[in-house]
């Protein structure tokens, strides 16, 4: 079952952008998944097709109308999750992430100005998710990663499948560092241990540094990872 990712958004003309290359790009390529985009001006009140208006309550800025999002969005209304890329929304996860990439597809809404009428939200049951405690501009760049993260993960796109398994959130703990050739480059050397051909040493040695750096940059998700250790007797 291919993959059908649905964009709705002012500037169609941003994708695939960035999914155009890589792995998704060969994977939009080879039909693993596909992508179209709804330009939500298509459906703009008026002569002038106008999208948004001011905010009831006052304010500064312009608010994105309810009914244009709707008519947008129910042009290509399906089964696929709806979701709106917001920076109140709940954070992006590997877990959610994973979730999605096991489904057929997603529709993903794009703001811009002050963001969405909250009725057509609400009205939609649209699931509001956030790449980061920051605002940007509009939702395409949003969009992208959300996406970008995803193909990676559908089936046929990664080349060798079990390197998503130790990257960094696909368990509590952030990736370990890696090294490759030359052994020695400007006066640094690889960690002897990884050349030491000792498996098991090679194992502990990645998990004590894994446990290092998310203890050190991450203490929210250490945290999360000491709790979930079972409680010794």
């Amino acid at each position: 079952m291919m993959f059908r990712a649905t964009v709705v958004t002012l500037f169609p003309e941003m994708f695939p952008g960035p999914l155009g290359y890589s792995l998704a790009g060969r994977a939009l390529g080879e039909a693993i998944w596909s992508l179209d985009c709804v330009n939500i001006r298509d459906f703009g009140q008026g002569r002038h097709r106008a999208v948004d208006d001011t905010p009831f309550g006052g304010g500064a800025g312009m608010v994105m109308r309810p009914d244009v999002l709707d008519a947008a969005i129910n042009s290509v209304a399906d089964d696929r999750p709806l979701i709106a890329l917001t920076p109140r929304g709940a954070p992006l996860t590997q877990n959610r992430v994973k979730t999605l990439a096991a489904g057929a597809g997603v529709i993903l809404l794009c703001g811009r100005y002050e963001g969405f009428d909250q009725r057509v939200l609400d009205a939609r049951h649209a699931e509001e998710i956030s790449i980061g405690d920051y605002i940007l501009a509009g939702g395409e760049i949003a969009a992208l990663a959300l996406l970008d993260a995803t193909i990676r993960l559908l089936p046929g796109v990664m080349g060798a499948a079990d390197s998503a398994d130790e990257e960094s959130f696909s368990a509590p703990l952030l990736e370990y560092p890696h090294y490759t050739r030359p052994a020695e480059w400007n006066g640094h050397a690889v960690p002897d241990t990884l050349l030491s051909g000792h498996h098991q040493a090679i194992t502990a040695w990645r998990r004590n540094q894994a446990e290092t750096i998310t203890r050190t940059r991450r203490p929210d998700l250490w945290a999360h990872h000491i709790a979930s250790q079972p409680a010794r007797p």
